[in-house]
């Protein structure tokens, strides 16, 4: 299958690759241009810089986005999403981008003959999202090797946070998780929030995932208090190190209002790099070079 669904599909070497090809592109490479192709966005659950990061990556190159609205469509009347996908391969779109809320809904697409870029699935992958993290950090580090990124928050229902352990430590990082034991898994060892703040070079923080069924057991406040992102903490912080999130942040839950934007954060600058990022991914792949 063609595209881009998972980063455990593809060698470490070309990991790399497109890392510097999104790096070209941000620093002035000359956009290689795809005017006469077409690419649908067909986002199945809730999503803003995902979104439109893609649908600006899109038009960077050329291609003319069509965004597909799930609730005024078939899908409201039944339609498999094998049938819908196959219908805009039969209107004769070029690839299409694709987030769901089921782990590895891209199985059911096998006979698709255009390319699929998984924008992220259920629980279990965000391969752009990967991608753009894993920029940002080599932008502040120039390598991967040795640095120790920690996970914190509502690990057991992070796509970002499963999808990012294995893409990181294959590039040689260490992943560890912090967080309430009821949002731990078995992604990477456990620390606590002390160890966590002092040792890491990257601190990637988490949302609380509500929308995938997850219970605070205790106050946002508590929360807050016990594994929340404070000014305190930032002090503790390595020299050097930074703040990562996949958005949307919650201000004041994983997040003080004043650490959003510190100098140690790297959220909007991940945003950006999305862009780059999804650019590299759609140009290799129209090209066949991924």
């Amino acid at each position: 299958m063609k595209g881009l669904l998972t980063l455990n599909d593809i060698s470490t070497d070309k990991i790399r690759e497109i890392i510097d090809l999104a790096l070209e592109f941000k620093h002035g490479k000359k956009f290689s241009y795809h005017s006469e192709k077409k690419m649908a966005t067909m986002f199945f659950e809730n999503s803003t810089r995902t979104h439109y990061s893609f649908m600006i990556a899109l038009m960077n190159l050329g291609i003319i986005p069509v965004d597909f609205n799930s609730e005024a469509s078939s899908v409201m009347k039944g339609e498999s999403l094998y049938d819908t996908v196959k219908t805009f391969e039969c209107l004769g779109v070029d690839g299409v981008i694709i987030r769901h809320t089921r782990d590895g809904y891209y199985k059911e697409l096998e006979n698709i003959n255009v390319p699929i870029f998984n924008a992220g699935d259920g629980q279990s992958d965000h391969p752009t999202q990967t991608l753009l993290d894993l920029i940002t950090v080599y932008e502040d580090f120039g390598h991967f090797e040795g640095l120790k990124v920690t996970f914190i928050g509502d690990v057991k229902h992070s796509r970002v946070a499963h999808g990012n352990a294995v893409a990181m430590a294959r590039l040689g990082m260490e992943p560890r998780i912090c967080g309430p034991d009821f949002f731990m898994d078995k992604t990477a060892k456990i620390i606590d929030m002390e160890e966590a703040v002092q040792t890491s070079d990257v601190l990637n923080l988490l949302r609380v995932q509500f929308e995938r069924d997850a219970t605070l057991n205790m106050t946002v406040s508590e929360y807050h208090q016990l594994y929340g992102m404070t000014k305190k903490r930032v002090d503790q912080m390595k020299d050097g190190a930074i703040i990562i999130h996949p958005a949307p942040i919650n201000r004041g839950v994983e997040i003080a209002d004043e650490v959003a934007e510190c100098k140690q954060s790297r959220i909007l600058r991940q945003e950006t790099n999305g862009v780059y990022a999804r650019m590299a991914v759609i140009n290799m792949v129209l090209e066949g070079k991924l």
